[in-house]
């Protein structure tokens, strides 16, 4: 069995030449015509058929090297073993059948063809070459044993074809199998060297990335850049750490934990306001109070007190984020901190100016007012009509400055935390129907429509009535000022169990979305205003703010410029002493 499946193997590869595959007969036949021209027992055989047959082996060598020329093989080269099989018949004819086992070599070819069919046609090629020496050249096939050489030997190379064709169609799926492992291995190989690029070239990104990261951490001077494990523990200290709290990052990593430069009471405070529920587990209430925010996945900027390593202490604003892994797990916090002691002096030299000037200023105004009342109601020398406009102008602007000053000492009393509220019972649909009669005129000269549609039930909450109609009033005022004639500025109210939210939106102009997070800064003015020359100095949305802030509320914005800006103030319905006095 062992010799079938070489040979089988041999004749199996569709990529093997039909040359190569014809070299075996041919070499077989040449040297069975080296016995007929050498062997005297020879000497009787017909040389005529002899040469015929050498003209059939000639001609299947020919189409051995005719096919091979081809770049794809088909089945058609089944025909060269079909002419050597007759070319061995037509030997055997002209020599009396010595030369039988020849055939056996294009059988094979014949029967290691992909299919059954090929071994009936090596059968049937076999019996017919076999019988050439009866048919073609004898005078028939007329006794017993005329009739079993022509069959038997057919018959008997047969089951080795059938043996042959079975051992190829194994070797034929061994080879296919082999060259689909080769190219799974091939695939797999080349993602292999493909996945080991991409992780050199993501390691040299991250090589690249963390050194950059390094760099930009170590030149950062002015605010120190913190980073601790989970329990707090330093291991990140740039030198702007080292140059605010006095300490060389050799001196704090590992030694030392973020809370140790902070106020404990402050933190303590902290603690307390945060209020752990009974039960929970905090191993360091201080440092928990510190990265609360943090930790359920939020950024915080908060003022702090922090100590340097001299105990001297100074505010810094921090920011606090998670450190996160590839896993996306928490791994520690990251503290970056800036000392704003210059800013707090600049801060509070501005407010003690504002006061000054303001309080300075509210009296001279104020006795130009009542001197402006006295000659406004002067029996004795009653005004001419041109007397009255000018003294109506001149009155005008004057309150118009008073108020500008009492804003600024508004301003300056919620700066300095001074800033008083009066809680008490507040029908808020009151407060809002005055301001929108305060406000009508204004949008009537600026022919804006002006909507309002009241509650058919009073809304009562608790609050200051005279800050949230100043409020109101500065919402409405801003509204109409920055809607073109023909706007329309609709208010609303919408209540829930805890809270009302009014809303002002109006069909202005807008306001750019890189500025809306300065709208509520003192003096800031939207670049929309100046470009338009609406008129202001940038104090009512900061006042807004502040009474909004003072009534535990929310004030939110959204615009778009050319579309309009909707405001919305969420207040609580229910404030305590303790907010009264808080505010």
């Amino acid at each position: 069995m062992s010799f079938f499946r070489q040979i089988a193997q041999a004749f199996t590869p569709e990529d093997v030449s039909p040359v190569i595959k014809q070299a075996a007969t041919t070499l077989a036949f040449a040297f069975a015509l080296y016995l007929l021209f050498t062997v005297e027992e020879f000497a009787t055989a017909d040389w005529s058929t002899v040469w015929a047959s050498v003209g059939l082996m000639v001609l299947a060598v020919a189409f051995s090297v005719a096919f091979s020329t081809m770049q794809a093989q088909t089945h058609w080269t089944v025909i060269i073993p079909v002419i050597s099989l007759m070319a061995i018949g037509v030997l055997r004819a002209g020599t009396g059948s010595v030369f039988t086992a020849l055939a056996i070599l294009p059988l094979l070819w014949i029967a290691s063809e992909e299919g059954r069919r090929w071994v009936v046609l090596a059968i049937v090629a076999t019996a017919a070459a076999l019988s050439l020496e009866f048919t073609w050249y004898g005078n028939g096939l007329n006794t017993a044993e005329d009739w079993t050489r022509t069959l038997f030997t057919p018959l008997v190379f047969g089951l080795a074809a059938l043996v042959v064709n079975e051992i190829a169609r194994q070797s034929r799926k061994r080879i296919k199998a082999n060259r689909e492992l080769m190219q799974q291995r091939e695939t797999m190989l080349a993602q292999a060297v493909e996945y080991v690029r991409q992780l050199r070239e993501n390691e040299r990104r991250l090589l690249i990335a963390e050194q950059f990261a390094r760099s930009v951490v170590d030149s950062v001077t002015l605010q120190a850049v913190i980073g601790t494990n989970l329990v707090g523990q330093i291991d990140v200290w740039n030198d702007g750490a080292e140059n605010l709290l006095g300490l060389l990052a050799a001196e704090a990593k590992g030694r030392y934990h973020i809370f140790d430069f902070h106020d404990p009471d402050e933190l303590e405070s902290r603690a307390r306001e945060l209020n752990y529920p009974a039960g929970a587990t905090v191993l360091n209430p201080g440092f928990s109070a510190l990265v609360e925010t943090a930790r359920q996945g939020g950024a915080e900027l908060h003022e702090w007190t922090w100590i340097r390593a001299d105990g001297t202490r100074f505010p810094a604003e921090v920011a606090v984020t998670p450190r996160v892994d590839e896993d996306g797990e928490v791994t520690g916090y990251i503290f970056v901190g800036t000392d704003i002691t210059e800013q707090k002096e600049v801060a509070k030299l501005q407010d003690d100016f504002v006061g000054l000037v303001s309080h300075e200023l509210r009296t001279p105004l104020t006795s130009i007012l009542g001197y402006l009342e006295l000659l406004r109601d002067d029996p004795k020398e009653p005004l001419t009509e041109t007397q009255q406009q000018y003294l109506d102008v001149a009155e005008r602007n004057a309150n118009r400055l008073l108020r500008l000053v009492g804003d600024l000492l508004f301003t300056a009393q919620v700066a300095s935390d001074r800033f008083p509220i009066e809680v008490a019972e507040v029908d808020l649909c009151a407060v809002i129907a005055a301001s929108i009669d305060t406000a009508r005129p204004a949008s009537q000269a600026a022919n804006v429509l002006l909507l309002y549609t009241p509650s058919e039930t009073p809304i009562v909450m608790s609050g200051d009535a005279i800050r949230l109609g100043q409020a109101v009033d500065n919402l409405l005022s801003n509204a109409i000022k920055f809607t073109p004639r023909g706007g329309t500025v609709t208010v609303k109210l919408s209540l829930t169990a805890e809270s009302v939210t009014i809303a002002v939106a109006d069909t202005g102009m807008g306001i750019p979305a890189d500025e809306l997070a300065l709208l509520t800064s003192r003096f800031f003015r939207a670049s929309t205003a100046t470009r338009n020359a609406v008129q202001g100095v940038g104090l009512g949305m900061s006042i807004t703010k502040a009474i909004v802030t003072s009534h535990r509320g929310t004030l939110d914005v959204e615009s778009e410029v050319g579309v309009g800006t909707t405001f919305r103030v969420t207040l609580p319905l229910q404030l305590s002493l303790e907010d009264e006095h808080a505010a």
